[in-house]
């Protein structure tokens, strides 16, 4: 009840017009904001800056230009310009050539040809310089959508691509064995939007449970599947059932958020296990913010406990 009460709040504040407006002019004036702790800035320079420290600290990761649901083709257009220009960037600056993006971002609410046209621009351009793009997923009624242009791409030859599918959706055990019969990579996440009882489990017990049965599957059948959590209980499932099948470390990956149990990213590093942080930043950070708030009830005080006491 909590959980839902939780993420139903902060997903009307990201939706928040004026809240936005207010957090994009003074969220991200102080270096020591609390915002900045979790996003990597507002420039392609500041996230460039956050990433060489992850990687100096023997981490992996993939940079977010954080924006979504454009409403014209023009400003689709203008953010696969700009993500073209943040792959040039990262290329010059020697950084991990691996980013993210969202297809709403491209013009998916647009139509369809739209967003599949800047999509492949942006593959394209990958390809040429040697990128792997993840594609996140946003919410339910852009599930099937999704996949399907992820499926219609990766046909036709685009196969420096991953996609990520949400524990907490009904229908993802299907679409687990959808992409491993692809032969795609999968970031495998819980889930961060408010969904209907019809479309999510609601509750913290039935996700987790659900989270480990596709970490299962991903590591029996994917193919170098990221297992994208926070929750000490789901890391160490993973790894009880990796090592139980004689899975090696190398053939998986976990990947956390910027700013978030620095201490267990560099402590499973330590340990042999590749890791990847998850690096946004832009000025559209605001929705991406409050729904990571919002995931469930702990998480503020788990951010606040996180500032105080976890290990530099």
């Amino acid at each position: 009840m909590l959980d839902s009460l939780s993420k139903n709040v902060f997903y009307m504040l990201a939706r928040s017009s004026g809240l936005k407006s207010l957090a994009s002019r003074y969220g991200m004036r102080s270096t020591d904001s609390f915002a900045r702790r979790f996003i990597a800035g507002e420039s392609i320079e500041e996230a460039l800056a956050a990433a060489r420290i992850v990687t100096q600290a023997g981490l992996h990761t993939t940079l977010d230009l954080l924006g979504e649901s454009v409403s014209s083709a023009a400003a689709a257009g203008e953010a696969t310009l700009a993500y073209l220009e943040v792959m040039r960037k990262i290329a010059d600056a020697g950084i991990e050539r691996n980013v993210s993006l969202k297809l709403t971002q491209l013009g998916l609410d647009i139509d369809r040809a739209t967003c599949v046209d800047n999509l492949r621009r942006i593959l394209d351009d990958a390809a040429a310089r040697d990128f792997f793009v993840r594609i996140d997923m946003e919410n339910s009624p852009y599930t099937e959508r999704t996949i399907e242009i992820f499926e219609t791409l990766w046909n036709i030859g685009y196969r420096n691509a991953g996609i990520v599918l949400q524990s907490y959706l009904r229908r993802s055990e299907s679409d687990v064995h959808r992409i491993n019969k692809l032969g795609a990579r999968v970031r495998l996440v819980k889930g961060a939007y408010k969904e209907p009882a019809d479309a999510a489990f609601q509750q913290k017990a039935e996700v987790d449970a659900q989270f480990i049965v596709l970490m299962k599957i991903l590591l029996k059948d994917g193919v170098y599947p990221a297992i994208g959590t926070h929750d000490e209980a789901m890391i160490t499932a993973t790894n009880e059932f990796a090592a139980a099948n004689g899975i090696a470390k190398d053939k998986y990956e976990f990947q956390m958020l910027y700013g978030i149990r620095r201490d267990l990213q560099t402590s499973l590093a330590a340990a042999g296990h590749p890791f990847r942080v998850y690096v946004p930043f832009g000025r559209e950070w605001f929705p991406y913010f409050m729904r990571r708030l919002g995931e469930r009830p702990a998480n503020i005080g788990f951010v606040v406990r996180g500032i105080t006491s976890e290990r530099k």
